[in-house]
């Protein structure tokens, strides 16, 4: 491989082993095609990692060995120079369809590939494995093994290890369904250990990597404030005939309701994209707090809020989601709603269910040529739910690798957490601090006030997403990407 050359390296391995997932989660790209079918691929198929329209590295689909003893008998007898080994291999081989497959894998190799063989660690180790590896020892390519630990099984670990240090410059322990973006970096990290050429090109591309991370980060940020503040900022008004109000009052509900959920679901497509999730849905957890309805009494008990501050909520905030609905005559509002606490949206929920919407005749209003206003929110807790919300969304996108497509297998599990899962009921004073005045500013609508407070709201958000990635490394949860401690071998 020519260190000036973008680095290329040929994925190699047999069907449902993980090769296409490892390739899928190396390229980022959730377009390669995991089958468990022997010969689903017969021609090489490369995939090229961009960053800002740039090529920086190359990964190459490859069909499986298709008779690796007689190949590798072929490439011992040889007799010829040996840079020309696999050239020769190839032409000898090039009108056999016995050999179409074995001369197809080559092709890259010969050409100056690196090679990632990828094998499954938990079954045992076979004959046909051991003349693999010889067959990819006698290329003289830089080549790393990669056990992918696809299920909670490390018997034949040793036995791997042991066989793969005779032919391969590097070993690495890899999970292609659990890793997130910290393991790929590492596994990156890895390859520059299996030629000394290739890390000044390799460093580059790490770094290229790492700087499109954090540029990824920054972005969500800003997706995710400019979300919250349209939503705060929201304000409807109507006018309200007599004898029209529970009718009005219940149509601006349903239509802020709708908003807001259209806004979330909006961000959150958004951020799936900026991560490269593109074709396969990204699935949510079973039973996710994010697969509830926004104005579920459940999310807001999940997210951190307790009976009692549910009910101050409601109370304090009017809806703690749509604010107060106003009660305005000939345009000047009198606070009404607001004051007192109209139950409309996730107040409404969260405090008695929808169908106790009806709580705002309590207030005894009989309107006459007046109007109904929903907006600003008045009451902050709604920014905290938006805010865990779009948090807890991030660190499942993050974490759920491109390979990964076990969708129906977790369909029947139970979820992970139980109790309270919220970010913003742990933060610190400070934290609040700001969340709180991004808040006033958007209420107040003072446009200069509101752009400081939303560049301080971003930062936040930054460092948050930082935590994220660190906790769900060190915990070993859904960021763990290896079975095993991982670790390269010579």
């Amino acid at each position: 491989m020519n260190p000036q050359t973008i680095p290329e390296f040929a994925i190699i391995g047999h069907p449902n082993e993980g090769k296409s997932s490892v390739l899928s989660t190396l390229a980022e790209d959730d377009s390669v095609r995991v089958s468990p079918i022997p010969g689903e691929t017969v021609l090489c198929q490369p995939f090229p990692v961009r960053i800002d329209g740039r090529e920086i590295i190359r990964f190459i689909d490859t069909p499986g060995f298709q008779n690796p003893r007689q190949t590798l008998q072929w490439l011992q007898e040889y007799q010829g120079p040996e840079d020309r080994l696999l050239t020769a291999f190839i032409e000898a081989h090039r009108d056999d369809p016995a050999f179409r497959d074995d001369c197809e894998l080559l092709r890259p190799v010969a050409a100056g590939a690196g090679v990632i063989f990828v094998v499954d660690g938990s079954r045992p180790l076979r004959h046909v494995d051991r003349a693999e590896m010889e067959i990819l020892r006698l290329t003289g390519a830089p080549r790393m093994a990669v056990i992918n630990c696809k299920e909670e099984e490390f018997a034949a670990l040793p036995q791997w290890q042991s066989e793969f240090r005779k032919h391969f410059n590097a070993v690495r322990l890899f999970n292609s369904c659990r890793a997130n973006y910290r393991q790929r970096i590492e596994l990156l990290e890895s390859l520059k250990a299996i030629d000394q050429r290739l890390e000044p090109v390799l460093r580059s591309v790490i770094e290229a990597f790492q700087a499109d991370w954090e540029g990824r980060n920054i972005e969500t940020a800003a997706i995710l404030t400019r979300m919250l503040r349209d939503t705060l900022a929201y304000r409807r008004t109507v006018s309200c005939p007599p004898g029209e109000e529970e009718v009005r009052r219940q149509a601006l509900r349903r239509e802020y309701e709708a908003y807001v959920v259209g806004e979330e679901g909006r961000a959150r497509e958004a951020i799936r994209r900026l991560y490269k999730h593109n074709i396969f849905d990204l699935e949510l957890p079973p039973h996710s707090v994010l697969a509830e309805d926004l104005f579920s009494r459940r999310t807001w008990e999940f997210l951190g809020l307790s009976d009692r501050q549910l009910i101050v909520a409601g109370a304090l905030g009017g809806a703690a989601l749509a604010a107060g609905i106003d009660a305005a005559t000939l345009g000047a509002s009198f606070g009404l709603f607001s004051a007192i606490g109209g139950l409309i949206g996730a107040g409404a929920t969260a405090l008695k269910g929808r169908e106790l919407l009806s709580g705002v005749r309590l207030l005894g209003m009989r309107m006459g040529g007046e109007q109904l206003q929903v907006g600003p929110a008045a009451n902050i807790q709604l920014l905290y739910i938006l805010l865990d919300r779009a948090l807890l969304f991030y660190a499942h996108v993050i974490n759920w690798a491109h390979g990964r497509r076990d969708y129906e297998r977790l369909a029947g599990t139970k979820p992970a957490d139980s109790g309270r899962g919220g970010f913003a009921s742990r933060w610190p004073a400070e934290r609040r601090r700001v969340c709180e005045q991004f808040f006033r500013a958007v209420q107040k609508g003072q446009e200069a006030e509101t752009e400081e407070s939303a560049a301080a709201l971003q930062a936040l958000l930054r460092d948050q997403f930082q935590e994220i990635a660190e906790d769900r490394a060190a915990a070993g949860e859904l960021a763990a990407g290896g079975c095993a401690p991982t670790g390269a071998a010579g």
